[in-house]
């Protein structure tokens, strides 16, 4: 063995041995999850007791390990949220339609771009007004299931 060939041998092995361990210590890609409406739509009563008919939207509500909760919900006319207290920080965006939000026994009007935070301990309802379905996203943080 010629010393060019001692000294190339453990090279390689060493260089080989360093990528296979660069590839077992790259962390694997995420993925996605995509979820349509008309895979996850279900009609429902207003939720809280708000009485009505809605059409509830859970997306990704069967993915593991995901604390974030999505939701659209779609409010028919005459129907609403019935008013509840709010055990954790709570988002409503609203995307169309019209609406009338309470919270802590204060109303006021909701449209299209209007965002409400509820925080813990509040109590909050929405009741849908107008001729059209008021059609709003609602984000909250849960355990991880």
């Amino acid at each position: 063995m010629t010393t060019r060939t001692a000294i190339a041998l453990p090279m390689l092995v060493l260089g080989l041995g360093w990528t296979q361990t660069q590839a077992r210590q790259t962390p694997a890609r995420g993925g996605y999850v995509v979820e349509h409406d008309a895979d996850v739509a279900l009609s429902e009563p207003g939720t809280h007791n708000g009485g009505g008919q809605t059409v509830g939207y859970s997306f990704f509500a069967k993915t593991s390990k995901l604390s974030l909760v999505f939701r659209k919900r779609a409010l028919k006319p005459g129907s609403g949220i019935g008013y509840h207290e709010q055990k954790e920080d709570e988002i409503y965006y609203v995307l169309s339609g019209r609406g009338t939000m309470t919270v802590d026994d204060k109303s006021f009007e909701v449209g299209p771009g209007t965002a409400v935070l509820t925080r813990p301990g509040s109590s909050h309802g929405l009741k849908q007004t107008g001729a059209e379905d008021l059609v709003i996203m609602i984000n909250y943080l849960q355990e991880p299931r």
